[in-house]
């Protein structure tokens, strides 16, 4: 499995989705790993290719999680952070597992390890009322803590290695989102130098050089 770097800005939504949901000229926010975030206006929603598979036929970018009206500009970043995660974690051997659902699709994060569902990605954000159900911060809260499935995709490769620094940087409330690329830049640096040094604590010393 593999995506190139800026995948879902060379492959955005199909445009009779856009046309009917509403949303053209959406921007896209996050891109990595084939997951991302869009956003147009009060709109906000994920974005998600399917994994590569040669058997099948090519099902193109899918939308989930569509929120209309967002409360805030706290829970427009948490979609942002949730893209990040999610395209983490699909960097490290989970499977994004996309079911239509009308104009959107459900997902589900499979372990490839046990084949069981770590977390569903509903296909539109649930109204507000008896708690607001599964909305972006909670998704994001539950599937944080999840561990990686293994370990990050080959680190010779610049390319794979800075969506995995991307993602991390991406996902952390103390990186601003446009300070995100830089503080990767700067990891993917302190990586490729040698001593050992694994993507997260790379992540931390181009902080960490941020800060001094």
């Amino acid at each position: 499995m593999s995506f190139s770097p800026g995948h879902l800005a060379s492959h955005p939504l199909p445009p009779g989705i856009v046309g009917a949901l509403g949303l053209s000229g959406y921007q896209l926010l996050v891109d990595v790993a084939g997951v991302g975030t869009g956003r147009l206006g009060s709109h906000a929603f994920l974005l998600v290719a399917p994994e590569p598979d040669p058997s099948l036929l090519d099902a193109g970018t899918q939308i989930s999680l569509h929120q209309p009206r967002l409360k805030d500009e706290t829970e427009a970043s948490a979609f942002g952070q949730l893209a990040a995660q999610l395209g983490y974690l699909r960097l490290s051997g989970y499977r994004l597992a996309l079911e239509r659902a009308g104009l959107r699709s459900k997902v589900s994060l499979v372990n490839p390890a046990t084949g069981a569902i770590a977390a569903v990605i509903p296909d539109k954000a649930p109204g507000r009322l008896f708690g607001g159900g599964a909305s972006a911060p909670k998704l994001l809260a539950a599937v944080r803590g999840l561990p990686a499935a293994g370990p990050p995709p080959d680190l010779e490769s610049p390319e794979l290695l800075r969506q995995v620094l991307l993602a991390l940087a991406l996902r952390d409330e103390s990186i601003g989102g446009a300070e995100a690329a830089e503080v990767a830049d700067r990891a993917l640096e302190l990586v490729r130098r040698g001593g050992g040094m694994d993507p997260p604590a790379a992540l931390e010393a181009a902080k960490q050089d941020r800060t001094s």
